[in-house]
């Protein structure tokens, strides 16, 4: 059985782009870093990764309440799913 349900979102979202130098960053460590704070790591998943991110067109977004959890958004589902506000 689906235990999956639909959800519309009830907030704004806080992204920023993929830039030419989070790519170097991330084919240099194979992590790719907040860019205020290096310490922190932008969570990014195995299947991204194997799809090809962290690319242009890509987008980090982070957590309103907590600008140290950031994770990654590939452009497909940045594309299909959000509008800048």
């Amino acid at each position: 059985m689906n235990s999956f349900k639909n959800y519309r979102r009830t907030q704004i979202a806080e992204m920023r782009p993929i830039t030419e130098q989070d790519i170097a960053s991330f084919q240099a460590d194979k992590e790719l870093h907040s860019i205020k704070d290096t310490n922190f790591r932008v969570s990014i998943s195995d299947v991204d990764i194997q799809n090809g991110s962290p690319r242009i067109g890509d987008m980090v977004a982070r957590n309103p309440k907590n600008h140290n959890d950031q994770w990654l958004v590939a452009k497909e589902y940045f594309e299909d799913n959000f509008e800048a506000v």
